[in-house]
């Protein structure tokens, strides 16, 4: 750090309270029992196309909760929490559903029962839907229900250049992440029915990894054989736009046998090409511009540079009733600062194969005393024990958090790394292995039963807290909103579907 001393005066500067962030929360809609629930997205949230707070992910059944752009972590908090109420709210109407609050999924049926998005006759939403198509065809529809936090994060003056040089570091670093606040090391045996997985049987229903932190993060996670064959590199936005541009216009063999459509004349995907579209490529972190309606991401990237980073990394947390608490993202501040101050080397095609088995083994393996990794990006080769890195890492995130106390007053920074120190210190406090404690302790180590409870006990915990008449009103007023825009879209289409898939899909439109 000392080799930098305008960026540790830049740690004192007020654009610290420039840091934005927001949040989009992925979580399941499960009925009392367990089991997915098969329903169509409730009316009464609005429009999945086109609600700018609630949408659905992969699944019909997944919701998506995000929140506006925010200079507090409170502020934003109270956002999600306020959208959390509306949605339980909603579904309090309409039945006895409630959201699943575990990344790893409830008990699901058949694959093919699993339902995809849906949003509506217009060709932007017949689009998403189909991209869905393709990725069931592609991974499965499983894979695609595990459920995540997003958390997006920008500084002002930050150049493309410098995010980049911080997604290189995160990318070396987010093994702290898995270990601190991953919450999936178990999961109901339903998910890896008919697969090979690996995993230890801990009951009838439930299968786990003694010491995993986050099984959604590793192999049976989004992980993909075909994208493992990508070497994207982030030495450079150059770089990077060049790696996904081949990924997106290249034909993949397996996806050319399935084909576009089938004979029946449905789509299976969008393209046969090894990425359908930019948002396939799975990342624990990614580099992101709000984009223009009809803008391909890469072209916005190109054209006007990275407004920010999505990090995706963050299990739901099971015993915080929105899925994140604000001393997580207060050290999400705190690490996201380490790795954008911090010398960034570029990567290799060598330290991004060793990066992948790092996540790997700390996913599955995070709390297993005396747990190695790899170190390889030309500052340190070999293996270098995982606690004793991540000590060192906290350790240099020390001027961070005090640059943010010190810009917000208090101590809430500083309060939080030592947090995290806490956790390194005692495996046994981590999320991870609480949710196994918990398992064993009421549950009969039961995933399912376990989930379920803090499922019910969630939805009554806001259901509780105070909403009202007015919030209410507001928040129906968006959901109608949202109705009347999609049905507008719908009305204004001229291009026939096919039409639209070409051209939306051209390489031209990827180019500045």
């Amino acid at each position: 750090m000392s080799d930098h001393p305008t960026r540790q005066q830049a740690l004192a500067a007020a654009d610290l309270l420039g840091i934005r962030r927001g949040i989009e929360k992925e979580s399941l809609r499960a009925l009392p029992s367990g089991h997915l629930a098969l329903t169509p997205h409730p009316l009464a949230l609005g429009s999945a196309l086109t609600h700018p707070h609630i949408t659905t992910d992969y699944s019909e059944s997944q919701l998506e909760l995000i929140t506006g752009v925010h200079a507090g972590v409170e502020a934003c908090l109270a956002e999600l929490r306020e959208v959390h109420q509306f949605v339980y709210h909603a579904l309090a109407n309409e039945g006895d559903e409630r959201l699943w609050v575990s990344s790893m999924p409830s008990s699901l049926p058949t694959d093919e029962t699993i339902p995809i998005g849906r949003y509506g006759r217009s060709n932007v939403g017949r689009s998403k839907s189909v991209y869905r198509m393709g990725l069931a065809q592609r991974y499965g529809r499983r894979m695609q229900t595990i459920s995540g936090i997003h958390y997006n994060w920008s500084l002002p003056g930050v150049t493309s250049e410098e995010y980049f040089g911080l997604i290189r570091n995160f990318r070396r670093h987010s093994f702290l992440l898995l270990y601190l606040f991953g919450a999936s090391p178990a999961l109901c045996s339903s998910f890896v029915d008919g697969r090979r997985h690996g995993l230890q049987l801990l009951n009838e229903g439930s299968y786990y990894m003694p010491h995993g932190t986050s099984l959604r993060m590793g192999r049976l996670g989004y992980q993909s054989d075909a994208q493992s064959s990508l070497a994207v590199s982030y030495n450079t936005l150059d770089s990077y736009a060049a790696s996904l541009q081949d990924a997106l216009t290249r034909p993949y063999p397996a996806y050319e046998q399935v084909g576009i459509r089938n004979p029946g004349g449905d789509y299976n995907q969008l393209s046969t090409s090894l990425l359908q579209i930019e948002n396939e490529f799975y990342g624990t972190i990614r580099p992101k511009r709000v984009i223009e309606p009809g803008e391909r991401p890469l072209h916005a990237l190109r054209e006007r540079g990275v407004e920010y980073v999505e990090v995706r990394c963050m299990d739901l947390d099971p015993f915080v009733d929105i899925g994140i608490a604000a001393q997580t993202m207060r050290f999400l501040d705190v690490f996201l600062l380490h790795c954008l101050y911090t010398d960034s080397p570029p990567d290799t095609p060598e330290e991004v194969l060793s990066l992948a088995r790092n996540q790997h083994r700390v996913a599955e393996r995070g709390r297993e005393p005396g747990l190695m990794l790899e170190c390889a990006n030309g500052q340190c080769l070999g293996e270098r024990p995982m606690v004793e890195w991540a000590a060192s890492l906290l350790q240099q995130c020390e001027p961070m958090a005090a640059a943010l106390d010190r810009a917000h007053g208090g101590t809430a920074y500083a309060e939080a790394l030592a947090a995290a120190r806490a956790t390194l210190a005692d495996p046994s406090s981590t999320p991870s292995a609480r949710v196994l404690d918990a398992m064993h302790r009421g549950y009969g180590d039961s995933h399912l039963n376990f989930i379920r409870h803090k499922s019910e006990q969630t939805r009554q915990a806001i259901r509780a807290l105070p909403f009202s008449a007015e919030q209410l009103a507001r928040a129906e007023a968006q959901a109608r909103e949202s109705l009347v825009a999609q049905a507008a879209i719908e009305a204004s289409d001229v291009l026939p579907f096919e039409e639209y898939r070409k051209q939306y899909l051209a390489p031209e439109r990827m180019l500045a």
